[in-house]
């Protein structure tokens, strides 16, 4: 039976509405771990009252509370879930029925959020959403299961910000399973601003793992930035999103520039805190 694992790092905003969607799962989800780490605010509270397992580190950091929460999870696919994220109604049970011989790893469609965001945000999202490195890539859903064969390709989780990246570079394209007929909903950034401070992340994150891998330090292959991928298959295949792709490329240029410049405080690699407070309202 399946577990679920969910590191967290101040999500008492978004929290509890995770918990009840994973609960409200038939049947119901075995075991849900929350790994809670370097929070300041009531997430391990949170938590605790719903009657799930709780790991309470006391430093921030993902991938040391995605470790911790594998050391607790016992079950089999184990989905990583970002705090975020509410699972729709059997989402769990189609997940896991996407499973058959040879997929290691299913990951459910994606539906970005966009409605009340600035002209700016809706463009490079028009954009971003169309891109062909999410028709199976493992990224930016916010929930990936693996199979125990899966999970087995590696030992742990290392100290890198590009989780989501590492778990992708772990399985060829056959590998992977995309669950179409379970849909998540990702909140997009409210601002700009606040859209490229998650794209700075992103890439740091990226470059980091990469870094890793050309020093040695891992070894697997990593999927190759397709640069030209926005205009070739995208805005070419598309005309009328010609229109969005000023403010896409201005976007994307920002945040590459910006990722260039080591961070001044770890602040600086936080995440976007906006879709946080949007979740709660919504």
């Amino acid at each position: 039976m399946p577990s679920v694992v969910i590191a967290a790092h101040n999500e008492e905003a978004v929290l509890g509405a995770c918990l009840r969607a994973l609960q409200a799962q038939q049947p119901a989800t075995p075991q849900i771990v929350v790994s809670a780490n370097g929070c300041t605010d009531q997430t391990a509270q949170i938590a605790a009252g719903f009657g799930v397992a709780v790991v309470d580190l006391p430093v921030a950091g993902k991938a040391r509370a995605l470790n911790a929460g594998d050391d607790v999870a016992e079950g089999f696919p184990r989905i990583y879930l970002d705090a975020d994220i509410r699972v729709p109604e059997d989402a769990v049970a189609r997940i896991l029925s996407a499973f058959r011989p040879g997929i290691l790893a299913v990951v459910p469609r994606r539906r970005i959020e966009t409605t009340g965001r600035s002209w700016l945000v809706r463009s490079y999202f028009a954009i971003n959403e169309r891109l062909p490195a999410f028709r199976k890539g493992l990224f930016g859903r916010g929930m990936i299961a693996l199979s125990a064969d899966g999970r087995a390709r590696f030992t742990r989780f290392p100290d890198l910000v590009a989780d989501d990246l590492f778990l992708d570079s772990q399985f060829t394209d056959d590998e992977k399973c995309v669950a179409e007929d379970v849909e998540v909903t990702v909140e997009a950034p409210r601002t700009s601003r606040d859209l490229i401070r998650r794209l700075v992340r992103v890439r740091r994150g990226n470059a980091q793992l990469r870094a890793a891998v050309a020093r040695g330090d891992l070894e697997m292959p990593v999927r190759p930035t397709d640069r030209w991928a926005w205009l070739r298959d995208v805005v070419v295949r598309r005309p009328w999103l010609v229109f969005a792709a000023a403010p896409y490329v201005a976007i994307t240029v920002i945040a590459a520039l910006r990722a260039r410049r080591a961070p001044s405080s770890a602040a600086e690699w936080g995440r976007d805190d906006s879709t946080r407070i949007a979740a709660e309202e919504g």
